[in-house]
């Protein structure tokens, strides 16, 4: 009853603001004064005189013209040109007029194109080539915004509750403050931590290394960066926050973070700790400060990473710990660096419950398994870059990488199969103790030379890679096979696992301008060669002597592989101011050897040869609209242990053999878009597809026996391949300058063919997928913001045997996000998913009304904030899930973090100020 009222509340509040404003449409053309040639991609921008309140705005199109329409309540304002390299117009004008025409404006170039004019352009938006770039002042926030809260506010520009940004489609991998890194590649620890208001613009490019942008490359066409400048004025100083709560059911956390700034010498240093599956930064503020993470991934031994970076744990209940430091100093006139150090370290809880249904070409049976891990992580890594430009044309990069992680695991899971009139066909138990310890260090060294004007460069590039892994491994498990020749394997066993990986990758580039800035002709020699020894030493345990002291050679492997690989390529590259294509070609030598030290008969040693391509083109339209599209050819060998003919019979019910035939696969991969954003009506939209054919796919091939032990090989089969699409649209409608409506919506679909075996029938699988949205935000400035959204999941597969059963799947999950503003200080917030999935067994829990709250109080001149937070409000939270193909139908259920209240308090300081100076005469760390 409360959300229906206050749609119609919002509703009513609608109506009320449409009535109060007045159309308005501002035209006008804008060309050189000296030429009369038009102006593309200008900004104009209308703002209110009283107090520079940004009204709307629009660039230019190819013609110079432009429009600005909209409604507004105010009467007098004024319209700002801004266009790189020419001087700024601005004119006053009587909104109350309706339509007003400006007729030709004509602008001459500015007496110093790099003088402050410029620099200091108070255009909220400036489009160019490569670079989107948004004038922060431009766009209200909330008070006490981030760069998340800002960003959100920027057109085309989409961030999801886990901080995954989106801009007109393409994901942004990266953030970069002042043109270097911040603590690595995980964009969310600079967009929950940096505040609105030490950020001058916000800068989107395509995503590129050092070497690349120093070239001139166009780097990576599908991901974009974001580039955080910082004023000079607010470029020096200490700012940060800090922050602990407490709990029931003994919940905590606690996180801080400090930052240090005096100009090109930035030093941040974050720490934090918790037990409600946090990655170790978040807290229960309004938001999480920082910390989170775009993409989070579970692996069945209690570990679990966020955006690459390990963090030990699983998918029970989580108590992690963290601290990490990023350093960014320019020591000379072209020598710059930026280093991090991250500690990470868990212990975890799970318990996982599954029922299977297994489908056979002639029968079913059922499996039904519990599990329990317990797991404790320690991780280390240092990343750093470095840049040498010894003049204008030549830069030395340097990246090294290094980690250390160890961790001890204890797993116990018992497992039972049953035919379809419920007998026991086996049973097993096992319990396992893991230590495992791993080293890994990287480095990547570029040298990079220009020469002339045209274009011309030579890039020699050098990468290495020291892998080193140890294990040990203790299991006991019992094994009971049974029916007409029951067998009982047990098993108390100590493993002692090792391997190492020494890897070099070495590539010269070549451009060759052929028309100069424009056609190049690139050419590539790459020589990569990766050597790995894999071994593990199995002991049975003698009940005599007490010890682990009997080899078990059959459980025991020594190998030793190598993947060698020379590439030469040719490419072709042609740029302009609209259009941008790439082709290549190369040629790929291969040979893959494994040595099985125990068993010489099995050494296998392959030679392949394989045409790789690739091809990217780009059109740009306008500054508002572009077309893209890539098509590549790519070769991939089968991994050296599935070419292997080794029997792994370390699980007894689960059987593992090599295939020494096996052929490389041939992946033929495409993509394509088209991207359109019309400034002047806050509104965009894109479509994008994507898709692969792979001929030799690698797939398993797995054969169960009448005592359902599974006995898997690899075979080589064509057909195999996969097909989405998908659009997305959203608008931004100004009602005035307090209220504001987003709206937009999304679908994608998918379609793939899989072909496979069963039980040694082979079998092509057809799956159709289709996964629409919907989402629309409402916010009154100060007052509330309302952000309701809806999803629902279409399934579809159809195996093509008779035997199996098509397989259909939907789900639908509500989400609804509230914020309340008043009274003055206070912060009201909640998040309500609502997840239904009505093809789950009717003994797991099918739906589940999830609601968080957080309630805040801000105090002490709004450096300080007291949170209360309810964690799944109404103790309904799951993680229930249904899995099918055509072999399995799947139903999961493992522990989750349950209903909680926590209080927590922060606070924020900041001696942000001029060049030289601070603020509020905080502590300065130089």
């Amino acid at each position: 009853m409360q959300l229906r009222h206050l749609v119609i509340l919002v509703g009513l509040l609608l109506v009320s603001a449409f009535a109060k404003a007045q159309n308005f449409s501002v035209t006008g053309t804008l060309s050189d004064k000296e030429s009369k040639e038009p102006l593309e991609a200008a900004t104009v921008f209308l703002e209110t005189v009283k107090d520079s309140t940004l009204i709307t705005y629009t660039i230019t199109n190819q013609n110079g013209a432009f429009t600005l329409e909209g409604r507004a309540q105010e009467k007098d304002a004024r319209v700002n040109i801004s266009f790189l390299g020419y001087e700024n117009y601005s004119k006053q004008v009587d909104l109350s007029a309706g339509d007003i025409s400006l007729g030709a404006i004509e602008v001459g170039l500015a007496t110093n194109t790099l003088g402050e004019v410029i620099v200091k352009s108070r255009a909220p938006i400036t489009v160019k080539k490569d670079t989107l770039e948004f004038n922060v002042s431009s766009f209200k926030t909330k008070k006490d915004a981030n760069i998340e809260d800002l960003l959100k506010e920027l057109p085309g520009v989409e961030v999801d509750e886990d901080g995954k940004i989106l801009v007109n489609g393409k994901e942004v991998n990266q953030i970069l403050v002042n043109g270097k890194p911040f603590f690595g590649d995980d964009p969310t620890v600079a967009t929950r931590n940096l505040t609105k208001e030490m950020v001058e613009k916000i800068q989107v490019v395509d995503t590129k290394t050092d070497d690349e942008a120093f070239a001139g490359e166009d780097g990576d066409q599908e991901n974009k960066t974001i580039n955080l400048t910082i004023s000079e004025e607010k470029n020096k100083g200490v700012f940060g926050r800090v922050a602990a709560g407490a709990g029931t059911d003994e919940r905590f956390e606690y996180a801080g973070i400090v930052n240090a700034f005096d100009n090109d010498r930035r030093i941040s240093v974050l720490a934090g700790g918790n037990n409600i599956n946090e990655a170790g930064f978040s807290f229960g503020e309004i938001r999480k400060m920082f910390g989170g993470g775009r993409s989070v991934y579970f692996n069945g031994n209690g570990s679990f990473g966020i955006d690459g970076r390990s963090f030990g744990g699983g998918q029970g209940i989580t108590n992690s710990r963290s601290i990490g430091t990023n350093y960014t100093d320019e020591y000379a006139k072209g020598f710059d660096a930026s280093m991090d150090y991250f500690y990470s370290a868990a212990n975890s809880f799970d318990e996982t419950r599954i029922e299977r249904e297994n489908i056979l070409p002639d029968r079913r049976f059922f499996t039904n398994s519990n599990s329990r891990s317990d797991s404790n992580s320690d991780n280390h890594s240092a990343n750093a870059t470095i840049n040498i430009k010894k003049d204008s044309t030549i830069l030395i990069n340097i990246r090294p990488k290094f980690s250390y992680a160890k961790s001890e695991t204890r797993y116990t899971r018992d497992e039972e199969s049953l035919d379809e009139n419920g007998d026991l066909i086996n049973q097993s138990d096992n319990a396992n103790f893991i230590k495992d310890q791993g080293k890994n260090f990287e480095n990547t060294l570029s040298i990079t030379k220009k020469w002339g004007d045209k274009g011309a460069y030579v890039r020699a590039r050098l990468q290495n890679e020291i892998n080193r892994q140890e294990s040990e491994d203790f299991i006991v498990s019992n094994t009971a096979i049974l029916g007409d020749a029951p067998e009982l394997i047990e098993r108390n066993q100590f493993t002692d696992g090792e391997t190492k990986l020494d890897g070099y990758n070495l590539n010269f580039t070549y451009r060759i301008p052929l028309i100069a800035k424009k056609l190049f002709l690139d050419a590539d020699f790459g020589h990569r060669d990766d050597s790995r020894k894999r071994s593990r030493t199995t002991f049975d345990f003698d009940e005599n002597t007490q010890q682990y002291t009997t080899l078990n050679e059959a459980l025991s492997t020594d190998f030793e592989g190598r993947n060698m690989r020379t590439t030469p390529k040719l490419g072709l590259n042609y740029n302009t101011e609209k259009f941008n294509i790439n082709f290549g070609a190369g040629y790929v030598f291969r040979t893959l050897e494994n040595t099985d030290n125990l068993r010489p008969e099995l050494n296998v040693k392959e030679n392949f040869e394989a045409l790789e391509l690739d091809s990217y083109i780009n059109y740009r339209f306008s500054p508002k609209a572009s077309l893209y599209a890539s098509v590549s050819k790519s070769n991939s060998p089968p991994d050296v242990q599935q070419l292997n003919p080794f029997v792994d019979v370390s699980d007894p019910l689960n059987i593992t053999v090599g295939n020494p035939d096996l052929s490389p696969s041939n992946v033929y991969n495409f993509y394509g878009g088209f991207n359109n954003f019309d400034f002047q009506k806050g509104g965009g939209w894109y479509l994008n597809g994507n898709g692969s054919i792979t001929n030799d796919a690698v797939v398993n091939k797995t054969t169960i026996d009448e005592n359902l032990v599974r006995t898997t090989t690899y075979e080589n089969v064509d057909g195999n391949y996969n097909v989405g699409a998908g659009g997305g649209y959203n608008k931004t409608l100004k009602i005035d300058s307090l209220r504001t409506i987003k709206y937009g919506g999304g679908i994608y679909g998918n379609f793939g063919r899989n072909v496979n075996f069963n039980n040694d029938v082979k079998y092509a699988s057809k799956t159709r997928s289709l996964t629409p949205r919907v989402n629309v935000t409402f916010t009154w400035k100060d007052l509330f913001e309302v952000r309701p959204s809806y999803n629902i999941s279409f399934s579809k597969t159809e195996f093509g045997l008779d035997a199996f059963d098509d397989q259909e799947f939907i789900s639908h999950t509500v989400r609804l996000s509230t914020a309340l503003f008043v009274p003055k200080n206070w912060e009201w917030r909640n998040e309500i998913n609502y997840n239904y999935n009505p093809n789950i067994a009717s003994d797991f829990q099918q739906s589940a009304l999830f609601w968080n709250s957080t309630l805040a109080y801000s105090f002490a001149k709004e450096r300080a904030t007291a949170t209360l937070k309810v964690y799944d409000v109404l103790d309904q939270n799951t993680n229930a899930r249904r899995t099918a193909n055509a072999n399995f139908i799947q139903d999961v259920q493992s522990t989750v973090l349950q209903q909680y209240f926590m209080l927590s308090l922060s606070w924020k300081f900041n001696t942000l100020g001029k060049k030289g100076e601070t603020d509020n005469g905080g502590i300065m760390f130089f």
